[in-house]
């Protein structure tokens, strides 16, 4: 039995080796759709407050993803972005931009919106990111992403440096050309 677990592993390696880049984890497909969840850190990094009229907080996001449905097509990626939350009168918004990027340094980016809502998607009630482009295999990518928000840990107060936890469901719809 030894033998032929040696031998298979033997024949496997051959094939890698002899064959000019052949892989053994599934790749990403041109077209599709997925969910995944990021887990961000959300770090303010100061904030400007106009008692009875406004504040701003820009924010650094940091993360990681886990493909909700145990595909490999954006699980285990870093996520980083950067962020502004506005809160003028009556409004409320959220906005900025993101790069995902896998274990091979290949990347993803994406702005995103929070008055931009999937209708489609009620549960997804945060807002939607537009799938920019991407380096590497995600060259050539675009597609949206309807997301939603859990707070773990809230900074309710918006204290400068005061970090906190939102895990970010997010359903994703791409294409590669």
């Amino acid at each position: 039995m030894i033998h032929g677990f040696i031998k298979a592993a033997s024949i496997i390696g051959a094939v890698v080796a002899i064959v000019p880049g052949a892989v053994l984890a599934e790749e990403l497909a041109k077209k599709g759709t997925t969910s995944y969840t990021t887990r961000y850190v959300f770090n303010p990094m100061g904030y400007e407050i106009t008692p009875g009229v406004g504040r701003v907080v820009p924010m650094l996001l940091v993360g990681t993803t886990t493909n909700t449905k145990g595909e490999a097509a954006f699980d285990k990626m870093k996520a980083r972005c950067f962020a502004i939350k506005v809160e003028a009168g009556e409004k409320s918004y959220f906005d900025g931009s993101c790069t995902m990027t896998d274990d091979d340094g290949d990347k993803v980016f994406s702005t995103f919106d929070s008055r931009i809502l999937d209708k489609t998607q009620p549960d997804m009630k945060c807002g939607t990111h537009s799938i920019i482009g991407g380096t590497g295999k995600y060259k050539g990518i675009t597609g949206s992403e309807a997301f939603d928000c859990i707070f773990k840990k809230e900074n309710k107060e918006m204290e400068p440096f005061a970090a906190y936890i939102v895990d970010t469901p997010h359903n994703v719809t791409w294409e590669i050309k």
